[in-house]
This record gives C-alpha cells, sequence and structure tokens, in this order.
C-alpha cells in the first residue's frame, strides 16, 4: 500500500526561507498580520486532513469509482467521499482564502495553494470535488450580480454547495465558438437554458446540498463564434428567494465518463432541458468572465500534477531503500544481505532524483504564483498589482503544461522504479500515472497552453512581460555572479537567459512571415521558458541554502537542496540546448507530409 507524508518542511523552506512570504504580507494590510506561526499551524493542520482523512480513500475510489442512477440521474461517489466531505467543511477548508465579507476566513492564496497541493497528493479525485468550487466562487465574486453574489458566494464559501464550469460540448473541446447551448430570455428576467454538456468534472454528486453550475450558452441573437456566449449560473436545485432550496432545476447528469484515471471523480454528461438560469456579467461577453474560473482552473491542474509528483517520488524512494536487486557496479554495498538496494545504481537515482527536482521545483513556482496573486488583489499600490498581474499570466501556461508534462514524466519514472510491482494496482504507483495523464489534456490541452504563450503572452505584445520577468532573473545573476559557490547554478541559468532573447526574437521573426511556424515551435518553447524558470527558483533554492550552511547550519536538508539542484542543472536543464534546435527546425518538416499522413 502506498504511504504519504506532507511535505511541509520544503513548504515552509519556500515560503519562510526563499520567497520570504512573511515580508511581502507586511505590505498587503489584509494580510500585514499573518505571519510564520499561522502559516505553520495551517500548514500542519492541512497536512493532517489530507494524510488522514483523503489518502486512505484513493485506491478504494479508483477502485470502486462513481455510480448512476439512470432513473433518478443522482450519482453516488465512492464510499466515504460524502463523509470526508463533510470533515472538510466541518473544518472550515472551503473558506480558507474566500473573501470574509461571504463568510471566508481571508487567508493568503499561498496557503489555499498548499492546501491543495497535499491534497492532490493524497486523493486527485476527491480533491476535484471542492477544488472546482474555488473557480465558481472566483468568477461570481469578480463577475456576479449584487443578487448572485448574496445568493450563491456564502454557500460556495462554507462549502455547503459546489461548483462546476460547463464548457465542453460533444462536436466542441477548445473551440467554445462552436458551442451551441441556448439561453432564451423569460420575461421574468432569467433564462431558459438547452442543450447538451460533456466531460463535467464534479458535474453529479450527492456530496453537498446544492451543485451550482456556470454554463457558457447562446442568446437567440448571439453573434457566431466567441462573440457570441455569455455565461450563466443555473443551479442544481432552484434557489427561492429567502435561500432555501426549491424544485429541481432541468439540468441532470445523463451518463458517466468511463475513463482511463480520476474514477472516483463524476465525469459527467450533462443536459439541460428549459434548465432556468441568470445571466453572469454582460450578454455576450461571457468567455471574459468564464476565463475568471479557466486561469483559476489552470493553475489548479498544474497543482494536481505537483502533489501526483510528490507523493510518487515519496513511495518510489521507499521502495528503492528496500528493494534488493543486483550488487552496486562500483563494489558492494549491504554487505549483510545477498544484494544490493536498488537505490545504490546510478539510473534509479536519476528517476528519483527527476521526480524530486521536478516537484520541488513545482513547488516552488507555485507559491510564487499564488503570492503574486495576493499581491495582484491586495497590494495598495497599482503598479504592484499590475506588475504582479502581468507576470502570474505569462507563468500560468508554464504552471499548467510544464508541471503536468513533468508530472508525466515523474511519475512514469517512478513507477519504473518499481519494475513490475509498480504496474500492479496494490502499489498504487500505476494510479499516479493514469490519475496524472488527463491533466495534459483538460483546460486546455498543453499545445493550446504552449501557443498561448508564445502566440498571446509573449509575441502579443512584443515580449514585454517576459522582459520584466527576465529583470527578475538578471538581479539574481547580478546578485551571485561573482559567487564561485553559485556558478554552477547561475552560469547556465545566465546564458539560457541571454539565449531566450534571440530565441523569441526569432521565432516571432518567422512566425510573422508563417503563422505555422509558430504552431511548430510553441510546445518546444514552452519547454524551454519552463525550465528557465525552474532554473532561476533553483537558483535562488541554491543560494538559500548555501548561505545556511555557511552559516554553520548542519541541517541535512540544506545540502540536500544543494544537491538536488546540482543533478536539476546538471541533467534535467541541459534539455533546453536540443529543445531550442528543435524549434529552429521549422515547420516544414510537419506540414510538407501530406504524402506520409495520406
Amino acid at each position: 500500500m502506498p504511504q504519504y507524508t506532507p511535505p511541509l518542511r520544503d513548504m515552509q523552506f519556500v515560503m519562510l526561507e526563499v520567497l520570504k512570504v512573511t515580508d511581502e504580507f507586511k505590505a498587503l494590510p489584509k494580510h500585514a498580520e499573518v505571519d510564520a506561526d499561522t502559516i505553520n499551524a495551517v500548514l500542519e493542520e492541512a497536512g493532517k486532513f489530507a494524510a488522514e482523512v483523503t489518502f486512505p480513500l484513493n485506491i478504494s475510489g479508483d477502485t470502486e469509482g462513481c455510480k448512476l442512477d439512470l432513473a433518478t440521474h443522482e450519482v453516488t461517489p465512492p464510499k466515504g467521499f460524502k463523509e470526508a466531505y463533510a470533515q472538510y467543511v466541518a473544518g472550515g477548508w472551503a473558506a480558507l482564502s474566500c473573501d470574509p465579507e461571504y463568510g471566508g476566513q481571508g487567508l493568503p492564496f499561498v496557503l489555499n495553494q498548499c492546501l491543495y497541493e497535499m491534497l492532490n497528493s493524497a486523493n486527485q479525485a476527491w480533491t476535484m470535488y471542492p477544488g472546482l468550487s474555488h473557480g465558481a466562487y472566483e468568477a461570481l465574486h469578480a463577475h456576479g450580480t449584487d443578487d448572485q453574489k448574496k445568493t450563491y458566494l456564502p454557500k460556495l464559501v462554507s462549502g455547503e454547495w459546489t461548483g462546476t464550469m460547463c464548457l465542453t460540448e460533444p462536436h466542441c473541446g477548445t473551440d467554445l465558438g462552436l458551442l451551441r447551448t441556448k439561453a432564451e430570455p423569460q420575461p421574468d428576467g432569467s433564462y431558459k437554458l438547452t442543450g447538451n454538456k460533456i466531460f463535467i468534472s464534479a458535474g453529479e454528486h450527492d456530496m453537498a446540498a446544492n451543485i451550482v453550475h456556470l454554463v457558457l450558452a447562446r442568446l437567440p441573437d448571439a453573434p457566431q463564434g466567441s462573440k457570441g456566449i455569455s455565461l450563466f449560473v443555473v443551479p442544481k436545485f432552484n434557489v427561492k428567494p429567502d435561500g432555501s432550496l426549491g424544485e429541481r432545476n432541468g439540468i441532470f447528469c445523463s451518463g458517466l465518463e468511463h475513463k482511463m484515471g480520476i474514477h472516483g471523480n463524476a465525469t459527467a454528461q450533462i443536459v439541460m432541458d428549459g434548465a432556468s438560469g441568470s445571466l453572469v456579467g454582460q450578454p455576450n461577453k461571457g468567455l471574459a468572465a468564464m476565463f475568471v474560473m479557466m486561469n483559476a482552473a489552470r493553475l489548479g491542474v498544474g497543482n494536481q500534477s505537483l502533489g501526483l509528483t510528490e507523493v510518487a517520488f515519496q513511495n518510489a524512494l521507499a521502495y528503492a531503500k528496500d528493494r534488493i536487486q543486483m550488487r552496486s557496479l562500483s563494489g558492494v554495498k549491504a554487505k549483510d544481505k545477498p544484494a544490493d538496494p536498488i537505490i545504490v545504481h546510478p539510473d534509479v537515482r536519476k528517476m528519483l532524483l527527476t521526480a524530486k527536482a521536478y516537484a520541488e521545483g513545482g513547488r516552488a513556482l507555485a507559491i510564487y504564483c499564488t503570492m503574486l496573486l495576493d499581491k495582484e488583489i491586495h497590494h495598495p499600490d497599482e503598479k504592484v498589482r499590475k506588475d504582479a498581474g502581468e507576470i502570474v499570466a505569462l507563468l500560468t501556461p508554464i504552471v499548467k503544461a510544464f508541471l503536468t508534462d513533468n508530472g508525466h514524466i515523474a511519475t512514469n519514472a517512478c513507477m519504473q522504479v518499481f519494475g513490475g510491482h509498480g504496474f500492479i494496482k496494490e502499489w498504487g504507483m500505476e494510479q499516479f500515472v493514469r490519475d496524472n495523464r488527463i491533466n495534459m489534456i483538460y483546460e486546455g490541452t498543453n499545445t493550446v497552453q504552449s501557443l498561448d504563450l508564445l502566440g498571446r503572452k509573449v509575441l502579443g505584445n512584443n515580449g514585454a512581460t517576459l522582459k520584466k520577468f527576465g529583470k527578475i532573473i538578471a538581479a539574481l545573476i547580478a546578485e551571485e555572479g561573482v559567487n564561485e559557490k553559485m556558478a554552477e547554478f547561475i552560469n547556465p541559468l545566465a546564458y539560457l537567459a541571454d539565449q531566450m532573447t534571440k530565441f523569441t526574437t526569432e521565432l516571432g521573426f518567422k512566425g510573422f512571415q508563417n503563422p505555422d511556424e509558430v504552431g511548430a515551435a510553441a510546445v518546444d518553447y514552452l519547454r524551454v521558458a519552463g525550465h528557465l524558470v525552474f532554473g532561476y527558483f533553483w537558483a535562488r533554492m541554491a543560494q538559500t541554502a548555501l548561505r545556511e550552511i555557511a552559516a554553520g547550519n548542519t541541517d541535512p536538508f540544506y545540502l540536500a537542496k544543494v544537491q538536488t539542484a546540482r543533478f536539476y542543472f546538471a541533467k534535467l536543464f541541459p534539455e533546453t540546448a536540443t529543445l531550442m534546435r528543435t524549434a529552429r527546425s521549422g515547420s516544414k518538416a510537419l506540414m510538407d507530409t501530406d504524402a506520409a499522413l495520406a
């Protein structure tokens, strides 16, 4: 059976020692009183909940799956899921970083990020039920009417109700401009929605009293394409003026998808037959409102793979220390045993360190992004808010795509450490691989994220935001450029930062002549950008650890951090050279292939 220990020490290291979030909070009036003791107390309790309540349900939930009653359209999640959710609500976890005006605790997003990383390590399928509610909360908080906020936000904040996002239809996934769901205005100001949605995570269940669906649909006079999409809030049960629940609305689950992974989550086919809803935001401006939820979801999906990378690494490491096979190439290591533990073998260490480097680098990036979100919303200086928003927008597709691609690499590597046992269900490793695979697909495939990064976030403003992040990297390089102990981290980072400007300019020029050049290079480009960002955070983590060691701190944690940074820059970071070469190879080898693909 797998195991899980919340990585509290590493979270504390990133937040308190590297990013110094408590100093950042002092500049945010709403969070000025949040100190290290508060952070540590919340993390410790969150870790207990994840490890003790949701983690034991992971394998059983995967085995049992969800059950749909076709007569009633009700879905029953796996055994124990409902009870765990009740504990989650009772513990106040749903309200952790929500607005106190609606019953939230008002704590920084950084703490919510760490809570959800641990929940994703423990049980991604379960975590998706409350996780989607945060996106619904954010969208309504930003774009809802006063009445919608009063009706829905307190219940979403408390966790009494959950939320979903209903975008995809059978004939359209990423291209939402093709959607057909209709919304007919009613004399009382409401709308009647008719249509079909698919792949709706947590779309139906009995864990909460009501489900708040946010649905994209078209008004009768809507223009074609994405400019004709509106957003509606459509509850499972209609809500009476006094806030109590009324009759069942005309929105129901007609089927459950049979999936490769996340079996414990109800991925629903949703039918609307004259379902009552209300308009969120302006007519035909639904995508702008929904993007609040989608961007939150993209950061959340990256966090899902971060969680799986961490738990897979923990289990592979424990196994590698215990499993004996063959002798070390450099001589016997375990003289009292008939063979050495497999952790002595170089390639096993490479697989373990790959997962460790991607988990710890991903954690630093994810916490940094949520710190930026806190600054974007709460900082009193408008320029700081604007800059934070620009940087987090640049980093969002990297968090979604780079972390999920790395999760795929890491969970497969960790399964490989187990050999044949990794392929067997009882060890839990094959489930981590299966559950992670969807993360590369939903909320915009990783190719879509790559096109968003290169086409919109970088070339769309002539690299202005990329240059802003480049200045952050340049400041670290200037600070540590003459430090010999940092040379193995700073020199490759400085080289790639310099290459990135030339690389981006070259792709932009080629893309201006032929847009297919952007499409051909985008996936490789995002991975290069991901390593640039990871390189920056790994250099900062090495810097912090080396300073502690120089000051006489003998905690082995710091030496481990330096060794992992050394591995990352020696074995993973050099991938960027190949990626830049393949990106520069152009689109001809892809597009001039009609005969090959006939």
